[in-house]
């Protein structure tokens, strides 16, 4: 097992924590990671971009100038592409549902590995809590100042779930809690400083930061994630 230090939120070194072998070796091959990330940026797209052909722009049908007489081009009306205002020509539409699509275990197998590496890195420390009492933008920032953390972090927490189902049949499933709120005003204005619920964490979020803050309850719901 792999151990990784462990603090409280006043930056304070208070042990360690070890972690399990499933997740602190967990590893996978490189290109099911990158399908991975391209396919969470691509699905960010909104493909909402929209500009209107000649039919679609509302103008005038007159003639901009005479036919003939002039020794200019032939000119129909404003709406064609070449005057201002007109339409546009293969400009870009709204699409449909356009996804690329991974199945459950290639996008866990890929958040699995990219943590891994962090771990055997040494970017990730354990908090025992992360529930403040109240905002304090400076406890947080001493939290991490102790760690020694000054680039980009992720911060994840343990998420809230109830038992639903018929006998046999149950199943976790999360709800909205309100336990991180004062937490997420804390770091709002901490540059480059985002929070997460494990439940939530998604692996391009995990690939930006230098550094993962995880509380010891989502780190035990991380490794029960896994053998889920």
């Amino acid at each position: 097992m792999v151990s990784i230090k462990k603090f409280n939120l006043q930056g304070e070194e208070t042990g360690s924590v070890e972690v399990s072998d499933a997740l602190s070796s967990a590893v996978t091959h490189a290109q099911l990671v990158k399908d991975y990330l391209v396919a969470v940026r691509y699905n960010a797209r909104q493909w909402s971009a929209n500009t209107k052909t000649r039919s679609e722009v509302a103008h005038t049908t007159k003639k901009p100038f005479p036919q003939k007489g002039q020794g200019r081009a032939r000119q129909g009306c404003l709406v064609s592409p070449q005057y201002r205002g007109g339409g546009r020509v293969f400009g870009p539409r709204p699409r449909g549902e356009v996804r690329i699509r991974m199945n459950q275990k290639e996008r866990r197998a890929s958040i699995y590995s990219l943590i891994g590496d962090m771990i055997r890195d040494g970017k990730v420390v354990v908090v025992d809590s992360l529930e403040m009492s109240e905002p304090k933008t400076k406890a947080f920032a001493t939290l991490l100042k102790g760690c020694g953390f000054d680039r980009r972090v992720l911060v994840l927490g343990q998420g809230s779930f109830v038992i639903v189902g018929e006998e046999g049949l149950e199943r976790n499933v999360s709800v909205e809690t309100m336990k991180y709120d004062h937490l997420k005003k804390s770091i709002r204005n901490l540059p480059n400083v985002e929070f997460s619920l494990v439940a939530d964490v998604d692996g391009y979020r995990v690939a930006r930061a230098h550094h993962l803050v995880i509380s010891e309850g989502a780190l035990a719901e991380l490794e029960q994630w896994m053998k889920s």
